[in-house]
């Protein structure tokens, strides 16, 4: 590394940097002394202050096995920025484990913290005036955070997911977290004992990484590749793998490649990019919560994007990945087949894709499916990775239900029936926590309608994810004859007829906010419909009769966001109007 020269005049004797990049603004001119001073505290050099700054963006915490080996990934990630020529930075930002905040007042933390990593990563790369990025992300609303702040600094990014967590072993099978939680509504049947239940906690989550199946974190690692903020190949490489820390160190390299091409988030999003993305996504059996950050990201990015898009694209792709929670599978199965790109092929080469859309590598998707080294199609075991003539449904594994339950729109995941037609009475939960009670106390019937409401983006607020009482649901042998319907959230373990992100919301006078127990539900996956067995002028009136509810919180983050978020429906985001600022 060079050093610094002795210069007692205004000229800057340093190599100098390119003007066109931000971080000239603090490096670049006598003016700029102090900043380079601060710089070389840390052990910088000229070398490193001439050359491209790059952040590394690490939510590493002991909150999660998802994030626990970040650091370890981050100092990787450094490396390969170094390595390459460039000046890495690394950054810390939060994260909130879904899963073990799950079923408490704590989940209502999540969705906020999505908004939170965007908001921390945006301000440090624009504070900082940071030329570009590697992201790193391990827990669920890392991932969509982290690609929300790419593309509002706009900065040339590489998305770097931490991995896959690897397979429990119980009795001989696979177990992921989705078995303990329904693990607990078996052991509240009295089919499982509590020594039973005992052993499972302790097999599931065998070491570091995000959960097994394709959840949402997996889901959301699949959504970076097809939308090509993310290498090919890069998604499903297991935590604890070589392999994994070849992709990261890889990522450094490249983000600093995309600096000097100024190959941007804004040069590879387009409609076609989300077309793709949703593809993918209800071909593998995605996360319902795909749907919501999925829309979110098409907001900051500026594009117009429907729910009902998914809905139109779901009804001609064939869902042909089996994974977890509606299959058998997990991530690191679908990485011993090739991986994400082994799908993508598939279907490119069923004319369901868009080829020419571009990557991060600065290639199209087409070209970069070309140059991998893939397995022969023919030597993909179908039974993880069906063919497109044989699927497993013959439509995506997401639908958009509407009716006058959900007049701007509610998800399914397909996990059993596409067929499911339900029709049965209401049993009404103001929150969460009252209908898990319930649940586990041998209340629900063959035929129910579990209506959970208030706990949407605004009215929780936060959106809780609510797998605790679905998994409870399922666990008591009710996966196909029991329907649930909320405004708020589900994992992407959740399986049976559940139906999220009702739209409007309870709190913003939604229709879900009129019904009473014992009111008739239907649920119609053929005819896309949610419904109440009321007419317009009852609906009305019940609404009307309505008072309006009180916060549930009046300060502090949950308020300050509570007040924010916009509709489920189009990915309650916290700034629709989201626009780049060519300033940044």
């Amino acid at each position: 590394m060079t050093q610094r020269h002795d210069d007692t005049s205004d000229d800057d004797s340093r190599t100098a940097k390119s003007t066109s990049l931000p971080s000239s603004d603090v490096t670049e001119g006598a003016d700029r002394a102090p900043h380079r001073a601060m710089f070389y505290a840390m052990d910088y050099d000229d070398e490193d202050l001439a050359s491209p700054m790059i952040g590394v963006a690490n939510p590493a915490a002991d909150v999660t096995p998802c994030n626990v080996h970040l650091d370890e990934l981050a100092d990787v990630a450094w490396t390969g920025v170094d390595d390459a020529g460039g000046m890495p930075i690394e950054f810390g930002t939060i994260t909130i484990s879904d899963a073990i905040s799950m079923g408490t007042e704590g989940m209502k933390a999540s969705l906020v913290s999505r908004e939170v990593i965007a908001d921390s990563v945006e301000l440090v790369a624009f504070g900082e005036r940071l030329d570009g990025l590697v992201t790193l992300a391990g827990c669920d609303k890392n991932l969509p955070g982290m690609m929300m702040a790419a593309i509002r600094t706009d900065r040339p990014t590489v998305f770097c997911y931490g991995g896959t967590i690897l397979p429990g072993e119980f009795h001989g099978d696979d177990v992921t977290i989705q078995d303990v939680f329904e693990g607990v509504g078996a052991h509240a049947e009295g089919d499982l004992s509590r020594e039973e239940l005992d052993e499972l906690e302790h097999a599931a989550c065998p070491g570091p990484g995000s959960c097994a199946g394709m959840y949402t974190a997996n889901t959301m690692a699949s959504m970076s590749e097809a939308l090509g903020l993310a290498p090919l190949g890069s998604a499903t490489a297991p935590a604890v793998t070589d392999e994994r820390a070849e992709i990261v160190a890889e990522a450094g390299v490249l983000a600093l490649e995309a600096v000097e091409a100024d190959r941007r988030p804004s040069d590879i999003l387009t409609r076609e990019s989300f077309e793709n993305a949703i593809t993918l996504d209800v071909a593998i059996g995605g996360s319902t919560n795909s749907v919501l950050h999925l829309l979110a990201l098409a907001a900051e990015a500026g594009i117009d994007l429907a729910i009902q898009d998914f809905d139109e694209i779901s009804r001609r792709t064939p869902h042909i990945v089996d994974v977890r929670p509606g299959g058998t599978h997990v991530m690191a199965d679908l990485h011993q087949q090739g991986g994400i790109p082994v799908v993508l092929r598939r279907l490119l080469d069923a004319d369901l894709l868009h080829g020419d859309a571009m990557t991060v590598t600065g290639r199209t998707i087409k070209d970069e499916l070309d140059a991998l080294s893939l397995p022969a199609d023919d030597a993909v075991d179908p039974a993880v990775v069906r063919p497109i003539e044989d699927p497993l449904h013959e439509e995506g594994a997401l639908v958009i239900l509407t009716g006058n339950l959900a007049p701007d729109g509610s998800v399914l995941k397909v996990t059993g029936d596409d067929e499911l037609y339900h029709q049965g009475p209401a049993r009404v939960f103001e929150r969460e926590e009252d209908a898990m009670e319930w649940v586990q106390s041998g209340g629900i019937e063959s035929g129910d309608v579990v209506v959970i409401r208030n706990e949407g983006p605004r009215g929780g607020p936060g959106m809780r994810e609510m797998l605790g009482v679905t998994a409870a649901v399922v666990g008591q042998g009710h996966e196909d004859d029991v329907a649930l319907l909320t405004d708020g959230r589900f994992s992407g373990a959740t399986r049976g007829p559940m139906i999220g992100h009702v739209a409007p919301e309870a709190a913003d006078g939604g229709p879900i906010a009129a019904v009473e127990d014992g009111d008739i539900v239907t649920v119609d996956i053929p005819n896309r419909e949610l419904s109440v067995a009321l007419d317009d002028a009852e609906l009305e009136s019940r609404l009307g009769a309505r008072d309006e509810p009180e916060p549930a919180y009046t300060s502090g983050v949950l308020a300050k966001y509570g007040q924010a978020f916009g509709s489920a429906a189009t990915g309650a985001v916290t700034n629709p109007a989201a626009k780049r600022d060519d300033n940044r």
